[in-house]
């Protein structure tokens, strides 16, 4: 019934009710004051229904003007998602959306071109499928970490095999997505080859290095630094191997560990002569190390001479000093400058 219809019924029930108002004077008294006070009644239930029906039309065209507005929100956002989804595929470095396990739910055309495959399959598997075999176990404790520890934003270098090509050496770029709870939802990957970039560092590793430590061209190496103990702090294994050699090579007798935490757990148990430290690791990295050392000093009353290592270009000298680092070396420096920074941080230059 519409609302015309509705207005015609309530014409027709008005006019029933006037015309008994002709009856009752053929009642007696008392049925008389019966019948009116009912009339009474009606009339005001009618009156009453009569409102209720107006808002109810009130409330009908208010809900209109709403939807009309949800339509357009609608539109609205059905084009900003059309918007953000083309600058996602679109996009020149290749971005990954996955689960908090790692399984990949979304890829881009560069992330399927830089793994030679059409992207919805790499949809469905696990990214680590597509790290070397050698590191894989290392990527997945990692995203593992990111179910126990908050964090935002991390870099990690890893390398990484693409369909029917050359593994290659890659930057991830990490971002944790949780829920309102804290649970992890989601994960967001930037993943870049920086092979060429690694290259180009090699090629440019004097120059930097003598940047980075320019008072280690006047230090004359030792011949020996048998019994230098050095505590290395470096999440990459590659990285803890090459540089343990190193320094072996050289007498020294090498704790290489893969966190701050196992770090602080050795000087718990003894006071090494040098502290080295990568700077980019996950979870806490090398300037939180240096500081929890520092504080670890006052109370034991040491003083252990720190160097920081970095696989970053761009990583700032004078930050690094500050934290309380007394050296800072670039990792693709050659092993001489690595030596030479012991030698001066231990007082054997």
């Amino acid at each position: 019934m519409n609302e015309e219809e509705f207005t015609r019924c309530i014409q027709v029930i008005r006019q029933q009710i006037e015309a008994l108002h002709g009856y009752i004077v053929w009642l007696p008294a008392q049925q008389q004051q019966l019948l009116a006070e009912t009339i009474e009644e009606i009339a005001t239930s009618i009156g009453n229904l009569q409102l209720l029906q107006e808002e109810m039309q009130a409330s009908l065209e208010t809900m209109e003007v709403i939807q009309e507005d949800l339509l357009g929100q609608n539109e609205y956002l059905a084009e900003e998602r059309q918007r953000y989804y083309e600058l996602f595929q679109f996009a020149p470095d290749a971005y990954f959306l996955t689960n908090a396990q790692g399984i990949i739910l979304e890829a881009n055309r560069a992330a399927g071109a830089l793994f030679n495959l059409l992207p919805d399959f790499l949809v469905g598997k696990p990214l680590a499928n597509y790290v070397h075999e050698t590191e894989r176990s290392v990527f997945r404790t990692r995203v593992d970490n990111l179910l126990q520890v908050f964090s935002s934003v991390q870099e990690w270098e890893i390398t990484m095999c693409p369909r029917g090509s050359k593994p290659f050496d890659a930057a991830l770029m990490v971002t944790p997505v949780r829920s309102s709870s804290g649970t992890l939802v989601f994960l967001q990957l930037i993943v870049r080859d920086v092979t060429q970039y690694k290259q180009l560092n090699l090629q440019q590793q004097p120059a930097v290095a003598s940047q980075l430590l320019p008072e280690a061209e006047s230090v004359s190496l030792p011949h020996t630094l048998d019994g230098v103990q050095v505590l290395f702090v470096d999440d990459e294994a590659d990285a803890r191997e090459f540089i343990t050699a190193v320094l072996e090579q050289h007498g020294i007798s090498v704790t290489a560990v893969g966190s701050v935490i196992e770090a602080l757990e050795v000087l718990e148990r003894s006071r090494p002569d040098v502290l080295l430290s990568d700077i980019r690791m996950p979870n806490e990295d090398g300037y939180a190390l240096i500081r929890k050392v520092r504080a670890l000093e006052a109370q034991k009353g040491w003083q252990i001479p720190a160097g920081a290592l970095t696989a970053y270009l761009a990583e700032d000298r004078a930050k690094a000093v500050k934290a309380g680092f007394q050296s800072h070396l670039h990792k693709l420096a050659e092993p001489k400058e690595l030596i030479a920074m012991v030698a001066q941080l231990v007082g054997r230059a």
